[in-house]
């Protein structure tokens, strides 16, 4: 388990899932930019979005960086296509956590989109273009 949530008392337990566009994404943003980001989410005063690759926390900075929900445990081993849904376990830490969900998850698809198609996010790896041969037919 995440060392930031141990020892923390759970307001709420849920069994969830996280849609695949979100996981694809996070997954993408963690190869490519490092291994935990931490991003304000917009709208949502004092609150960041911290996502690491087995837990992807929503964090309140103005109470000392107190976690308000957290997925957690994703279940990807017997995932058979991109598209679909990944299982999760939803730990919300504060009585009104699940109204900001939602948001939070389109909110980090945004960010993750913009800082994704920043000219820094570029690994290093030189990319070759693509030449298209000419096939001749020879018969």
């Amino acid at each position: 388990m995440n060392p930031r949530l141990q020892d923390l008392p759970i307001y709420e337990f849920r069994r969830s899932q996280v849609d695949a566009v979100y996981y694809n994404l996070a997954q993408v943003a963690l190869n490519r930019i490092g291994p935990s980001q931490c991003y304000p989410i917009p709208k949502l005063k004092n609150l960041a979005l911290i996502i690491e690759k087995d837990a992807w926390i929503i964090i309140d900075r103005s109470l000392n960086e107190m976690p308000v929900a957290a997925w957690l445990n994703f279940k990807t081993i017997h995932r058979q296509s991109l598209h679909e849904a990944v299982d999760c376990h939803l730990r919300l830490y504060h009585a009104h956590a699940d109204l900001i969900l939602q948001q939070t998850l389109e909110a980090m698809q945004q960010l993750l989109g913009e800082k994704l198609h920043e000219p820094e996010t570029d690994t290093g790896a030189n990319v070759l273009p693509f030449h298209h041969a000419k096939i001749t037919d020879k018969t």
